[in-house]
């Protein structure tokens, strides 16, 4: 399962897409918060985030899963790059950080580490 949690339902939509052609299930939020209380927290085995959300960012969703012992890896996209927090969420253990727009290779090859489990801390 891959959950897929972005404010942008175009984008949500495309990357969902995406993930059911290669084969996977795919679960998608409007919100971290909507995510924490769905039931599909210890199903997923790859969450992609936006980092810029209304409420929760995704900053705040992966310290938050974190705290809580997951140890789901995840792939954040942005529209606003920002070194600081791409130096940060990666410390913390994310798989990827995609610029927006990205390329469907670019997903793909941050997917296939995420599952192989490279980068899990």
């Amino acid at each position: 399962m891959i959950s897929i949690v972005d404010d942008d339902a175009s984008l949500r939509e495309a990357m969902s897409g995406l993930v059911r052609s290669l084969g996977f299930d795919a679960a998608t939020f409007s919100s971290a918060e909507d995510f924490l209380q769905s039931d599909r927290v210890e199903a997923t085995s790859c969450l992609i985030t936006d980092v810029q959300m209304p409420g929760l960012s995704g900053v705040e969703l992966q310290s938050q899963l974190i705290s809580s012992g997951s140890l789901i890896p995840i792939i954040f996209v942005t529209a606003s790059p920002e070194r600081r927090i791409e130096a940060r969420v990666r410390e913390a253990g994310a798989i990827g950080f995609l610029i927006k727009p990205f390329d469907d290779e670019s997903l793909v090859e941050c997917l296939d580490q995420a599952l192989r489990g490279r980068g899990r801390h």
